[in-house]
C-alpha cells in the first residue's frame, strides 16, 4: 500500500514575537543589532523587515510599528492583505510570490512608494485600493495584467507612477512636478520650517535659501531611497528566474 500523502504543514501567522525574534536573531542581511536592552515595547532598531520563505499565511494584528518603512514577504504563502494598518509609515512592501488574490486594505499606507505583488493569482485589479502615493508597482504575474486596457487604467489611478511592471512611465504628475521643483508631500513632512526656527533677525532670502537647501536635500533622500527599491526589485527578479 503506498504511504498516504503527506498533509502541508501549516502556516505561520505574522505576529509581533516571530518579528523579534527573527531580528534577534540577525536574519536581515545586516550585522546584529545590539539587543541587549531592547524591549518588546519599545522601538525596534531597524527600519526593515525581511521575513521571506518563512511559510508565513497570514498577517495578524501587530502592534504599531511607524518606524518600519520597508517591509519584505516574499515567497510564502499569504492569501489576504490585512492588518497593514500596523505599517503607517511604510514605503516598501513586496508580497511576490504569494497566493493574493485581491489587493485591498492598502488605503492605511499613505506614503507606500514602491509596491511588489508580482506572481500572486490576482484575476481583477480594483485601481481605487491602490494608493495614489505609488510610484513603482510590479503586477507581473497576475492575470489582471491581461485585462483590457489594464496600463491605462493603473496610470489613470496612480498620477505619481515612476515604473508600471518594470517598465518607465512616462509623462506622469510625479515627473512634472519635479521639473518644477516643487516637493512632494513627504519632502514637505521633512521640512524643518526654518521660518518657525531661525531668529528674527534673519532676513527673508536667507530663509528662501534654507527653504530650498532643505528641499533639495529631501529630494535626494527620496532619489536614494527609490534607487534602493529599485535595486532590490531587480534583485527579487533576478532570483525568480534562477528558481
Amino acid at each position: 500500500i503506498p504511504p498516504a500523502p503527506e498533509e502541508p504543514s501549516p502556516g505561520v501567522t505574522l505576529s509581533d514575537s516571530l518579528i523579534m525574534t527573527r531580528i534577534r536573531e540577525g536574519v536581515q542581511g545586516t550585522p546584529k543589532h545590539p539587543l541587549c536592552s531592547f524591549r518588546s515595547t519599545g522601538p525596534l532598531p531597524t527600519s526593515s523587515i525581511r521575513l521571506d520563505r518563512e511559510n508565513i499565511s497570514s498577517i495578524g494584528k501587530l502592534q504599531r510599528l511607524g518606524e518600519i518603512h520597508s517591509l519584505y514577504l516574499q515567497q510564502n504563502r499569504i492569501e489576504k492583505m490585512e492588518n497593514l494598518e500596523s505599517f503607517p509609515n511604510l514605503r516598501f512592501l513586496c508580497l511576490a510570490g504569494n497566493l493574493i488574490q485581491k489587493v485591498e486594505n492598502l488605503q492605511a499606507l499613505p506614503h507606500l512608494r514602491a509596491l511588489d505583488l508580482s506572481h500572486n493569482l490576482i484575476q481583477v485589479l480594483d485601481t481605487e485600493e491602490l494608493p495614489r502615493s505609488l510610484q513603482i508597482l510590479d503586477l507581473t504575474g497576475n492575470h489582471c495584467t491581461q485585462q483590457d486596457g489594464y496600463r491605462d487604467l493603473v496610470l489613470a489611478a496612480l498620477p505619481n507612477l515612476l515604473q508600471l511592471d518594470f517598465q518607465p512611465v512616462h509623462g506622469n504628475k510625479a515627473k512634472e512636478k519635479a521639473g518644477r521643483g516643487s516637493c512632494s508631500s513627504e519632502e514637505e513632512d521633512e521640512e524643518l520650517h526654518p521660518e518657525q526656527m531661525a531668529p528674527f533677525t534673519f532676513d527673508r532670502d536667507f530663509l528662501l535659501k534654507m527653504r530650498r537647501e532643505l528641499k533639495g536635500r529631501a529630494r535626494q533622500r527620496r532619489r536614494k531611497t527609490l534607487d534602493e527599491h529599485l535595486a532590490r526589485l531587480q534583485e527579487l527578479r533576478e532570483r525568480r528566474a534562477m528558481l
